[in-house]
């Protein structure tokens, strides 16, 4: 839940206006706006690029996914996979904006570990292709960048395994 909801919730909750405290957070959260907006765009503007070589990563280090018989064997399949990557590089865009991990929690992580057992795909392979996706994107970010970066990557790697 974002700084400004969790801030609104606890005022409301208490019927009371907003403590000195709190808006000083709500204001140290919105001056961080154009810099978690900048990593957004950086991001979203090098999506293909960072899915690519995180893809191409992956499957070197995990080959029997592309082997027959693997769960990305096949232009189709493969092509799954990179969705899957891209869309798990948008839940953590989502969650820069918000400056939380609520997104990647409420829209992608809830109930994904099991739909991909059902499929017969190895979770530690979705791990792993989120790592490469990081390693890939922080490569581009200065040290300061990377350790807003590194927090939703992390905690989507972490609720994956």
């Amino acid at each position: 839940m974002s700084l400004i909801i969790k801030s609104i919730l606890n005022a409301d909750a208490e019927a009371r206006y907003f403590r000195p405290g709190e808006l000083a957070q709500i204001k140290g959260f919105n001056a961080s706006a154009a810099s978690r907006l900048r990593l957004v765009q950086a991001l979203t503007e090098n999506r293909e690029r960072i899915v690519k070589q995180s893809a191409n990563q992956l499957f070197q280090k995990r080959p029997d996914i592309v082997s027959p018989g693997g769960n990305a064997y096949g232009q189709d399949m493969t092509a799954t996979c990179l969705r899957d990557m891209d869309y798990y590089l948008r839940l953590i865009t989502y969650s820069i904006v918000a400056g939380d991990s609520t997104p990647i929690q409420e829209i992608g992580v809830i109930g994904v570990r099991e739909m991909y057992r059902s499929l017969g795909t190895p979770i530690e392979a979705v791990a792993e292709s989120i790592r490469a996706m990081k390693y890939v994107a922080t490569s581009m970010m200065s040290v300061e960048d990377r350790a807003e970066v590194d927090t939703y990557f992390d905690y989507l790697i972490g609720a994956m395994q």
